[in-house]
């Protein structure tokens, strides 16, 4: 803004003094009313700020994207090499959250955890209504809508405790759709890991079906294992084997030729 502020202050000083009535020197042109410099300038001024605020807006919206796989742990740190993201999936429902660790084959209800220091990718989804996965003090808040799938990228830098909740109205029970976010060192992860394996039972689609159902205020729960294709069988609408996966029923109809018969 004092790109353009400075020199307009500037200019009417000077032009205030230079044709002030007592200066028979300045030039007087009562018909004058158009100069192709002046104009360059008039209008070649704003159109470079534009360009340079939409060079950076460019720029920092796509480093910002949350698909984009993280290339640095913070401001001064790149990712190490050999470092692998951890993966968690999201589901909400209605109304707590549902993570699971594919890699560590658990599975945990409002209690998410992770490494400090490792990236995180996020791959989110909703059972029933659309939702927003937010955590203040991890990143931005990313929609979780039912039969797609969102991600986010993040990592947290340093252990503690963090507040994780909805940021979308979806019902009765949304402001108690609350859950905890712990950032712990990669040895304290571990051990976490292992007590949640010790914790309790597997988490099957039977126990999916009846975990989805709307309940308010849940207590954290953590399931020792999960099967392996229950998250896809949530985006595709598919937890029940009798019904076919959205995947499978659009591949199908991609590839019926047109104008022939598909049952």
């Amino acid at each position: 803004m004092l790109v353009i502020i400075i020199p307009v202050i500037a200019l009417i000083v000077l032009f205030s003094w230079r044709y002030r009535q007592s200066n028979t020197a300045a030039t007087y042109k009562p018909d004058w009313d158009h100069s192709t410099q002046l104009e360059l300038v008039i209008w070649g001024a704003p159109l470079l700020i534009i360009i340079a605020l939409g060079l950076l807006t460019w720029i920092s919206t796509h480093t910002l994207d949350p698909y984009r796989p993280l290339s640095r742990l913070d401001a001064n740190r790149p990712i190490p090499a050999g470092v692998k993201p951890i993966t968690v999936e999201v589901v909400a429902l209605d109304w707590k959250w549902l993570f699971i660790y594919p890699e560590q084959g658990i599975a945990t209800v409002n209690e998410l955890a992770a490494p400090v220091d490792v990236p995180i990718r996020f791959k989110i989804t909703a059972s029933s209504v659309m939702n927003s996965f937010y955590i203040p003090a991890l990143a931005g808040q990313i929609y979780a809508m039912p039969g797609m799938e969102t991600s986010l990228h993040a990592v947290i830098n340093h252990p503690g405790e963090f507040e994780g909740f909805s940021a979308n109205y979806s019902g009765a029970g949304f402001s108690d759709m609350r859950f905890k976010f712990h950032g712990m060192t990669p040895e304290n992860f571990e051990k976490w890991v292992q007590s949640t394996k010790a914790a309790g039972g597997a988490l099957k689609r039977a126990d999916y079906v009846e975990l989805e159902k709307p309940s308010v205020k849940d207590p954290v729960r953590r399931f020792s294992a999960v099967d392996a294709d229950l998250y896809h069988a949530i985006v595709n609408r598919c937890v029940d084997p009798a019904q076919a996966c959205m995947d499978k029923v659009m591949s199908t109809d991609l590839n019926v030729k047109p104008g022939s018969r598909h049952e």
